[in-house]
C-alpha cells in the first residue's frame, strides 16, 4: 500500500464520528444503512454526508445505491492491507 493512502486512511480515522460508523459496522455484519448513520450520529444529514465520504474516499467502506438509498459495506481487504503496512513501517 502506498504512504499517501495510509495517510487518507489514517486522517479518515481521526475523527469520532467516523469512528463510531466503523464499529457499528464491525458488529453489524460489515454494513450500515444511510437511515441508520442518521439514527446512530445524532448529527445533521450534510454532516453525516461529510463524514460517510471521508470513508468512501479512504477506502475504507463501499458505497452501494439501492433506489434512491445508500448502503455501506466495510472494505475488508483494504482494512487488512492498512494494518499490515502499519506493522511493517
Amino acid at each position: 500500500m502506498e504512504l499517501n493512502q495510509v495517510e487518507r486512511i489514517s486522517k479518515a480515522l481521526s475523527d469520532v464520528n467516523r469512528l463510531k460508523l466503523l464499529r457499528y459496522m464491525q458488529k453489524n455484519q460489515g454494513k450500515v444503512e444511510c437511515t441508520r448513520a442518521c439514527d446512530l450520529l445524532d448529527l445533521a444529514q450534510p454532516s453525516i454526508s461529510h463524514h460517510i465520504k471521508k470513508l468512501v474516499d479512504s477506502g475504507l467502506i463501499n458505497q452501494h445505491k439501492i433506489g434512491r438509498n445508500y448502503n455501506y459495506s466495510l472494505n475488508h481487504e483494504m482494512w487488512d492491507n492498512y494494518i499490515l503496512t502499519l506493522k511493517n513501517l
